[in-house]
């Protein structure tokens, strides 16, 4: 189902860009063509390293009694991090496949039913979440050469 992205709350964006990140199948092969596995890694280390750089910031300055305004923006900024990348694999979720893609998606669906996988048809306009799901059924399901015969 896709939505227009305009009218999606920010907590449902984070929700739907987590999907993603989860989805997106992290094969080197797509590396090339789409941004999606860097920004997952990086936003996974934002998530994982970011929080606890931004308590110790805090913590240091206060233990030092340094300034506390540099040392709180720092720790903002460094909490938005995640925020970001999540936001924007919501964005790119629900982002309508532009016409180069769409061929190829379908050329993918097209192999998994030729390979006798049950595929449920597209309903509206595909989008990145689509893609990320065919993809990662493929990946999962189909010869790891699918990717050179296309």
């Amino acid at each position: 189902m896709a939505e227009n992205s305009g009218n999606i709350s920010w907590f449902s964006l984070f929700q739907r860009g987590q999907r993603y990140m989860k989805t997106w199948p992290a094969d080197k092969r797509l590396a090339p063509m789409f941004p999606e596995n860097r920004v997952s890694n990086a936003t996974r280390f934002a998530i994982r390293f970011m929080p606890p750089l931004a308590i110790f910031t805090l913590t240091w300055q206060i233990a030092l009694g340094g300034q506390l305004g540099p040392a709180v923006a720092t720790a903002i900024f460094a909490c938005s991090l995640p925020m970001q990348g999540l936001w924007w694999l919501g964005k790119r979720s629900v982002t309508p496949l532009p016409p180069t893609l769409l061929h190829w998606f379908h050329e993918v669906r097209g192999k998994l039913q030729e390979a006798g996988q049950a595929i449920a048809p597209v309903e509206g306009k595909p989008t990145y979440q689509a893609l990320a799901d065919v993809l990662k059924r493929a990946f999962n399901q189909l010869d790891k050469t699918f990717l050179d015969d296309l």
